[in-house]
């Protein structure tokens, strides 16, 4: 028993020593992890410290930052306020000196205005004075004047009438005398009058071979065509080319009749285009009137080129020669003013050859000597004037340029070109039916008539027909209505009134016109 009892102890021992031993060494294995535990953690608390105070720092500069901008931004916003605080104070400080100026402006004035009141008072009571002291000095003559003639102020009347009036019946007798005497004596004269006074009437034919053009067809199924249905296609002629076209009973013929030579020369060839063409509508005569228009204004070029070419002249400038063009289409007191110009030119040229003159010269001062007639502006200067400054401008030579503005004594002769143009002038214009002054006043009276219309605002187009007794006047729709249309009409034909000098009546017709146009594609 006891063999079996002492192992059994001695395993009992073994074990007891064994858990002794084996605490022993887990609790030397937890000392040991416990100090490495220690060790590491004491080393991520370092560690920790490190990066929190580098984020503390962090965050400080960030916050640093922060402030600044922020103290930045609110110093802007400071300025600025500041800036439209001032510019509010520097408005204000302008407007009180702008008050204050006007105040002591308005001060003087009114310091004026009571001084001249006190001059203007004291003034009157001086003329009341002398009015009074006049009335009683012009008694006073009366009264000593009577008391010397013995006559009172109305016998005296009475005597002195009397007297003027057997006066006056001697003048009056001599007077019918010597008129009676005059009379035999200008008999011969008064009857030269008579005999121009009649050919001035003869001058109307002129006028009707100046402003009537007729247009020729093949045949009288045309007119139909060219009026249009309900005379739309004629009344659109009429207000493009400012031509009265008449349409009577005259076979195979439309008669044109306008003052202005280029608008009845528009005014055929468009028709005549229209015509060949087939085509006859508004749109369509518009359109061909504005193509004729340019052709007009080319052939006036070729004209110009062609009469300068003609009578030798180079060098010319191209405005020069687009004016003498435009001579084609003006009359001067019923004379062709390109004619007129040309015949002078000539006529230049052969006086200077005899005077041993350059006749180049000559013939280039009478060509130019009326270029002021055709302005493409109203101007206030006499014709001469204005052609010499139109010469000077386009480079012309100072014996050329004198000459056109002496041709009519508005200045002072400087070459002997001068009293050459003025000769020929005078030349050209006095042979026998050289020139109408009855066309030229005709067509200026029409002229003026289309100006006033244009002086009112609104008004496009104005053209003068019916030998001036109507006044044709198109208008803007967007700026005219229909009631003021009717006051225009009125309004011009009373400034017509007022203004001009016309025989009988003058018809003032006022077209105000809507048109929708759109493009069917």
């Amino acid at each position: 028993m006891n063999e079996m009892i002492f192992p059994a102890l001695a395993g009992l021992v073994g074990v007891i020593v064994g858990l002794i031993i084996a605490r022993f060494s887990e609790k030397s294995k937890a000392n040991k992890i416990l100090d490495a535990t220690k060790k590491e953690s004491n080393a991520l608390i370092k560690e920790a410290k490190v990066e929190a105070e580098a984020l503390k720092k962090d965050k400080i500069l960030q916050a640093k930052e922060k402030f600044i901008e922020l103290k930045s931004e609110h110093e802007k916003v400071i300025f600025s306020r500041e800036k439209k605080i001032s510019d509010v104070e520097k408005r204000t400080r302008d407007k009180e000196s702008q008050i204050q100026s006007e105040v002591d402006k308005t001060k003087r004035l009114n310091t004026s205005l009571e001084q001249k009141e006190n001059d203007y008072n004291n003034k009157l009571e001086y003329l009341d004075k002398k009015e009074d002291e006049v009335s009683k000095l012009h008694k006073r003559h009366v009264d000593l004047l009577e008391q010397i003639s013995g006559f009172s102020a109305e016998e005296a009347k009475k005597e002195l009438v009397n007297s003027l009036k057997d006066e006056a019946k001697s003048d009056a007798m001599g007077f019918v005398q010597n008129t009676l005497e005059e009379a035999k004596l200008t008999a011969e004269q008064e009857a030269r009058k008579v005999v121009l006074s009649t050919i001035q009437r003869v001058g109307v034919e002129q006028a009707v071979e100046n402003c009537v053009s007729v247009f020729n067809l093949e045949s009288d199924d045309v007119k139909g065509r060219i009026i249009g249905r309900e005379g739309r296609n004629i009344r659109a002629l009429e207000a493009a080319t400012g031509v009265e076209i008449i349409v009577d009973d005259t076979p195979e013929a439309i008669i044109l009749s306008c003052f202005d030579p280029v608008r009845r020369e528009v005014a055929r060839l468009s028709m005549h285009k229209l015509v060949t063409d087939g085509r006859i509508h508004p749109a369509r005569i518009e359109e061909v009137v504005a193509k004729t228009e340019k052709q007009i204004t080319q052939e006036i070029i070729e004209v110009g080129k062609r009469t300068v070419i003609d009578l030798g002249i180079h060098g010319l400038h191209p405005e020069l020669i687009k004016t003498v063009g435009r001579m084609k289409y003006r009359s001067s007191y019923g004379q062709n003013l390109l004619q007129h110009s040309r015949e002078v030119a000539n006529l230049c040229g052969i006086m200077a050859s005899e005077l041993g003159l350059n006749p180049k010269i000559a013939k280039r001062a009478g060509l130019l000597h009326d270029i002021g007639k055709v302005p493409d502006a109203e101007s206030e200067l006499p014709h001469a004037l204005l052609g010499m400054e139109w010469a000077e401008k386009y480079g012309e030579k100072k014996d050329v340029c004198n000459a056109i503005g002496a041709h009519h004594d508005e200045i002072e002769m400087k070459t002997l070109f001068a009293p050459i143009v003025q000769v020929c002038d005078a030349i050209s214009g006095a042979r026998p039916g050289a020139r109408r002054q009855v066309l030229d006043s005709y067509i200026e009276r029409l002229k003026e008539m289309e100006d006033v219309a244009y002086s009112f605002k609104g008004v496009t187009k104005a053209y003068a027909i019916q030998a001036g007794r109507e006044l044709r006047v198109m208008v803007e729709s967007e700026k005219i209505s229909d009631d003021h249309a009717a006051k225009l009409s009125f309004e011009i034909s009373q400034k017509i009134q007022t203004d001009m000098t016309y025989p009988g009546q003058v018809k003032v017709t006022v077209i105000r016109e809507t048109r929708a146009v759109n493009i069917a594609s």
